[in-house]
């Protein structure tokens, strides 16, 4: 597959990267075809995994390349990490603040964002893609870092990257299906919503691979951001969803850990 992959431009590559990250996403919504209820207990333990996965690419994917690659840089290897991670995390602030969006299980009036007349539903997905953005830009960020041909960069790396995402996409999927369901969709609502929440991460990694390419110079900086809105969305939504069933705490812990263990594993076998 990587040999495969190496005919194709940095940013077709991230583009296929990403489709496939997305298709994880509609595989794992499509499980409410199948399954009348889902396992309170089991989605805990999903989300929790999902969380793991990021936390684990975060690091290992994004900020220690970044460092590496700050170190040929005329500023401290230090800077170009807590910018960017920290500017991450406040570009995803900026948005959870401005754009119109309402969580799983809330009330119309517990709605964040500008306030708008549109349909509970759009609000439900909007909230749900808020979080597959940096997703999509951390693996397009990973594969133009690749086309700068920096030691630190490696095209097996942002595959195993690309591989993580997609692997705790399916049962984000799933977890995103599952309460539209209970909301009152039908199936093919719930399933065509759940896939459309990931239709964004070929968008932004795209603008990620193609950003990196015309401005080598912020690859560190754009790595590093990558990683702060991902940390963003494990805080702010991930671990606070999974555990929110105090019965279920231990699980999802579990779940967090089994995730962190695979993507280091990934990105360590394959980077």
């Amino acid at each position: 597959m990587i040999e495969w992959l190496t005919s194709f431009h940095p940013v077709v590559q991230a583009l296929i990267a990403t489709i496939f990250t997305w298709f994880m996403t509609a595989a794992g919504a499509s499980m409410i075809f199948f399954f009348k209820s889902f396992n309170k207990k089991l989605m805990d333990g999903m989300l929790g995994f999902a969380a793991g996965v990021m936390i684990a690419a975060s690091f290992w994917s994004l900020l220690a390349p970044a460092i590496e690659m700050a170190e040929s840089l005329s500023v401290p290897s230090w800077v170009p990490a807590v910018v960017g991670f920290l500017s991450g995390g406040v570009f995803l602030r900026l948005i959870d603040r401005f754009l119109p969006h309402l969580h799983l299980g809330l009330e119309m009036k517990d709605a964040e964002g500008i306030k708008t007349q549109w349909q509970r539903s759009i609000l439900l997905v909007l909230a749900i893609t808020l979080h597959n953005i940096p997703e999509g830009l951390a693996v397009g960020v990973a594969f133009g870092a690749v086309a700068a041909d920096l030691p630190s960069a490696s095209l097996a790396g942002a595959v195993a990257l690309a591989i993580g995402i997609g692997i705790q996409n399916f049962p984000e999927g799933t977890a995103v299906s599952a309460p539209l369901r209970r909301e009152g969709f039908s199936r093919f609502k719930s399933f065509w919503y759940g896939q459309m929440s990931g239709i964004v991460e070929p968008v932004a990694g795209v603008i990620g691979a193609a950003a990196v390419l015309i401005m080598r110079p912020i690859l560190p900086y754009a790595l590093s951001f990558a990683a702060g809105a991902m940390i963003f969305v494990v805080v702010e939504e991930l671990i606070p969803e999974s555990q929110s069933d105090p019965a279920n705490t231990d699980i999802s812990t579990m779940g967090a850990m089994l995730g962190f263990a695979v993507m280091m594993l990934l990105d360590v076998a394959l980077g």
